[in-house]
């Protein structure tokens, strides 16, 4: 199990796996690096490296006023310290793609570009109100089984999913214990949360804008109910390069093997130096 240790002292774990360019995974807000587990196939010919935040995953719970993008950020920056890695690419899955634009407008020369996964500038209310209602809690449902149908419903958007894959998601995002499942991150990060939420929301755009000159793309779920198919056509807008497909049936966020997103991440990776 590959660790390394942030400034503050919290053990943070990660995968490194494969050579070439690097490519630096960074997963949703309480999600863990097994969330590229569907797209790492497709990314053999590069080194792919997960990390899992602070709190979440197989990484040390700390102190909740620490689960921050802009701290989770310098944990991502103190990995690649760590791995001796000067520059890499980014995808980054919903706070994943929070997380590179803040990079973007701070370290832009550590970056090589960034693939945002169903992430922008202006998020929608009723995305981030559907993730607020379920954070920090554990499921009614006492086993995998019984969790796959609830897994669903909690991810509004999803068509046409295989029952194969709702089971790995439980599996991904619940841990099984005698008293039933538990979610897979500190319970204390809902707190954070909801004191970043009670802050005025700043203004994204101008981290978006930071992503100027860097190999750029975009994947939507085409039912998301947090990036809007509206802020998708701004940031077209102002990045007319932007690599850009929706992805039908999906909600936010895509697994990232659909084959509209493996097209955009084939076209985004032959963009990197």
């Amino acid at each position: 199990m590959a660790t390394f240790t942030a400034p503050d002292g919290t053990t943070i774990f990660y995968t490194d796996e494969g050579t070439g360019t690097p490519i630096l995974a960074l997963a949703g807000l309480t999600r863990n690096s097994e969330d590229f587990r569907y797209v790492a196939p497709h990314l053999a010919d590069h080194r792919l490296i997960r990390m899992d935040y602070r709190g979440r995953g197989r990484s040390d719970w700390a102190d909740p006023s620490t689960y921050t993008i802009p701290v989770e950020g310098q944990d991502a920056v103190s990995l690649l310290d760590h791995l001796g890695i000067e520059k890499t690419a980014i995808l980054g899955t919903s706070r994943g793609g929070i997380i590179a634009m803040g990079l973007a407008a701070t370290v832009k020369d550590r970056l090589t570009g960034v693939c945002l996964n169903d992430i922008g500038p202006e998020l929608m209310t009723d995305g981030l109100k559907n993730i607020r209602d379920y954070m920090g809690r554990n499921p009614a449902a006492k086993t995998y089984s019984e969790a796959v149908s609830v897994r669903s419903s909690l991810l509004p958007g999803f068509n046409n999913v295989s029952e194969e894959r709702w089971q790995e998601e439980v599996r991904i995002h619940y841990r099984q214990t005698p008293d039933g499942l538990v979610i897979t991150y500190d319970p204390k990060l809902a707190d954070a949360v909801e004191a970043s939420a009670a802050l005025s929301p700043p203004d994204l755009w101008p981290y978006f804008d930071a992503l100027e000159g860097l190999p750029l793309a975009l994947i939507r779920g085409a039912n998301s109910n947090l990036l809007s198919s509206d802020t998708a056509a701004k940031m077209q807008v102002r990045r007319p390069d932007i690599i850009f497909e929706d992805v039908a049936d999906r909600g936010h966020v895509p697994f990232l093997d659909e084959p509209e997103a493996l097209d955009v991440i084939k076209k985004w990776k032959a963009m990197l130096p």
